[in-house]
């Protein structure tokens, strides 16, 4: 999977929103109702490097694999950064940034899960 495809793939979720936040930060983030599921930074050298949240199992799943480091900030809250997503495997790629997506909107209050619907 490209990183155009990947951030394709964020945005068409169902009221998931890219935000571009400039200098210092430099990220492009995916959220729903205001919350961040995934982030790309886009600043060098660590440009097109994605990260989102994923379960304590996974983290320690994913930290051991090559290309896949804690988040820098962020990893004591289990989110994870792929430094290449072209070497990713597209369908687990896929499945992590719906779980992120999942308990993203499981965290919403019914109010905005019921304006997402």
């Amino acid at each position: 999977m490209t990183t155009d495809e990947l951030k394709d793939f964020c945005a068409a979720l169902p009221g998931a929103q890219a935000v571009l936040y400039g200098p210092p930060s430099n990220i492009l983030v995916f959220e729903v109702s205001g919350k961040k599921f995934a982030y790309f930074k886009t600043s060098a050298p660590e440009q097109w490097r994605f990260s989102l949240r994923v379960s304590a199992e996974r983290f320690i799943e994913l930290t051991d694999m090559p290309g896949v480091k804690p988040a820098r900030y962020m990893g004591r809250f289990h989110w994870v950064t792929i430094v290449n997503v072209a070497r990713f495997p597209a369908d687990y790629l896929a499945e992590l940034v719906q779980d992120s997506y999942a308990r993203t909107v499981a965290s919403l209050t019914r109010a905005q899960k019921a304006a997402i619907a």
